[in-house]
C-alpha cells in the first residue's frame, strides 16, 4: 500500500505534516500485513490472524490469503484499514552525506588522498554462514549492475568468507593493516547479529584504540540509526550497492584526514 499526504504531496510546496495509508482512494487507511501464527491451518486459524489484526488496529480487517507451512503453521496475508496517521516531522532515518561517485572518481580520491591502496577487510561473524551479502559488496561480480571493490584499482580486498572468530578478524585486519573493516550479519535469531558486531567493535577498540580501522556493519535487519549502538562507523542495510559502500569510504577517509578535494 502507498501513503499520500492528507492534501499537497509529501515533498513539494504545501506538503502537510501526516499522512496515512491509501488502499483504494485516497486516505481510506488501507493496508497490507502478513505474519505467520503457529496454529494448523483452518477455520480456526483464519479467526486467530483476524483478532490479532483487529488488536493491531485494523478494523474491518479481511484475511485475503491463508497458507499452511507444515501441519502447525500457517502464513496469512490480512487486508484492512486503520486509522493512524504517520507524522512526517518525527521521522528519523540516516540521510546520506556523501555523494555517490563513479569507479574512477574513487579510483582518483583514493589515490591523492593516501597515495597507496585503500586496504578493505571482509567477513561473516561469528557463526553466520551466508555470504551473499558480503560477497555482493566485495567480489568482482558485484550486485544490482555495479561492480564489487574488487574492481576498483585502488583498493586491495580481503574477503575472509564465513564464520568468522572476531579475534581472528582482529589479527587478519592488523596483519593486513586495514583501513576498513566490513561485516556482514544475515543471522538474527535472539539478536545474534547486534551481540556479534558489538563484540567486533569493542574487540577492535581494545586491541587497536584510536587507530583502530573504520567499522562498517551491513545486513538486512540492521537499521541505520543502529551505528552508536553497535559501536561502529557505519551501518547498511538492505539494497546497498558496492558504489554507495565505496563512496562512503572516500568520504570516510577524506573525513578522518582532515583533507578537502
Amino acid at each position: 500500500m502507498g501513503a499520500q499526504a492528507e492534501a499537497g504531496t509529501p515533498d513539494g510546496p504545501g506538503a502537510k505534516r501526516y499522512v496515512r495509508p491509501y488502499g483504494d482512494t485516497t486516505g481510506d487507511g488501507m493496508a497490507q500485513l502478513s505474519f505467520t501464527l503457529p496454529v494448523p491451518h483452518g477455520p480456526r486459524a483464519d479467526g486467530a490472524a483476524q483478532q490479532l489484526a483487529n488488536k493491531m488496529g485494523m478494523d474491518p480487517a479481511m484475511v485475503v490469503h491463508s497458507h499452511p507451512i507444515g501441519a502447525d503453521f500457517t502464513f496469512f496475508v490480512v487486508y484492512g484499514s486503520v486509522s493512524h496517521l504517520v507524522d512526517l516531522d518525527t521521522v528519523r532515518v540516516v540521510e546520506r552525506e556523501f555523494p555517490l561517485l563513479t569507479p574512477s572518481e574513487v579510483n582518483a580520491d583514493v589515490k591523492k588522498l593516501l597515495r597507496r591502496k585503500l586496504v578493505v577487510v571482509g567477513a561473516c561473524i561469528g557463526t553466520d554462514a551466508h555470504t551473499v551479502g558480503i560477497d555482493a559488496i566485495l567480489n568482482i561480480k558485484g550486485f544490482a549492475g555495479e561492480k564489487g571493490l574488487e574492481y576498483y584499482r585502488e583498493l586491495r580486498v580481503v574477503n575472509l568468507g564465513a564464520q568468522v572468530s572476531v579475534p581472528e578478524l582482529v589479527r587478519q585486519a592488523r596483519a593486513d593493516k586495514a583501513d576498513a573493516v566490513l561485516i556482514s550479519q544475515v543471522v538474527t535469531q535472539r539478536d545474534a547479529h547486534i551481540l556479534n558486531t558489538q563484540e567486533m567493535s569493542a574487540a577492535f577498540r581494545e586491541a587497536m584504540g584510536d587507530r583502530r580501522p573504520l567499522l562498517i556493519a551491513g545486513g538486512p535487519r540492521f537499521d541505520p540509526l543502529m551505528a552508536g549502538e553497535l559501536g561502529v562507523d557505519r551501518v547498511f542495510s538492505r539494497g546497498t550497492t558496492p558504489g554507495e559502500v565505496a563512496s562512503y569510504l572516500v568520504h570516510a577517509v577524506r573525513t578522518k584526514r582532515g583533507a578537502t578535494v
